[in-house]
């Protein structure tokens, strides 16, 4: 592991230039490709990104993804199509102050605005009569855990939850901070997720609020988990610097005994959708199909 003055020197980069105002890099043509095929929705006058597409004829089957930090709904690019392959409609969105979201500032970023957010999106595709599974990693895994935690606790959430599948997050215990993500970029990923993440100004130190919001609300988020009666699954990557293996599979099978595990090859680390796209879809439809 790099000394960790490099790693805040890593992650200084990007900030010194979002507080210079020098611009980001043109988008690459993937990333052009991918916002000209979402759309945007207003929540409490923000402007979030969201991607919706018609899948598989016959199914009735909707998955909203989540996703992690720094990134945006581009993490999800090379299992989308296999998605849609499975279920009629396939979501995903850009939280505010990610990817093309809006980023605000000042702003008092948390995962409970974001879990407010994703219902608004439900209900904004008239979605909030459906039974929707929710597919997440890291960052999103905690949005997930808040959305849960209304559906099961006390019924205030729009969102009617079929299904749970975590991946690479910080979900039973607090994770290492996110300084690891910057030495072990995932394929695909390199040069796109500092990018994004200054696109329109983006500010990753009022995001990292949601470092401390895990610690504080553990009990909530766990233990949201730990009582949830949805089928739950994981996805791991096991050569992960933000949640280590052994120790964290061990301490998450033993606080979730009732979730189903997926392990994928040892040399997949952090965004396993991004490393491992057939072994994470493999994975996914293998706990879909299996109730």
């Amino acid at each position: 592991m790099k000394e960790w003055w490099v790693q805040v020197g890593l992650l200084s980069v990007p900030l010194l230039a979002v507080y210079l105002h020098i611009p980001p890099p043109r988008l690459s043509p993937a990333l052009l490709s991918w916002r000209a095929s979402g759309g945007f929705f207003t929540y409490k006058d923000q402007s979030i990104f969201y991607r919706d597409s018609s899948g598989a004829v016959g199914s009735s089957d909707v998955v909203v993804l989540l996703h992690g930090f720094p990134t945006s709904s581009y993490d999800w690019c090379k299992i989308w199509e296999g998605l849609t392959q499975r279920f009629r409609r396939v979501i995903a969105l850009d939280f505010v102050g990610f990817g093309f979201s809006d980023k605000p500032r000042p702003h008092r970023y948390s995962i409970f605005e974001q879990a407010s957010i994703v219902e608004g999106l439900v209900r904004h595709l008239g979605l909030h009569h459906q039974r929707i599974n929710l597919l997440s990693h890291d960052y999103g895994d905690t949005v997930a855990q808040e959305l849960l935690h209304r559906y099961e606790h006390n019924k205030t959430g729009s969102i009617l939850i079929n299904s749970l599948c975590l991946s690479n997050g910080g979900k039973v215990c607090p994770a290492r901070e996110p300084w690891a993500l910057l030495q072990e970029q995932a394929p695909g990923c390199a040069g796109t997720s500092w990018h994004h993440q200054l696109y329109n100004n983006g500010l990753l130190f009022s995001i990292l609020q949601y470092i401390n919001q895990r610690k504080k609300h553990r009990e909530r988020w766990v233990g949201a988990l730990m009582a949830t009666s949805v089928p739950l699954h994981l996805i791991y990557g096991p050569l992960d610097p933000v949640n280590p293996h052994p120790e964290f599979l061990q301490l998450y099978k033993k606080v979730l005994p009732m979730s189903t595990v997926s392990v994928l090859d040892d040399h997949i680390s952090h965004y396993p959708q991004l490393e491992d796209p057939t072994g994470f879809l493999n994975a996914y439809l293998n706990f879909i199909n299996s109730f």
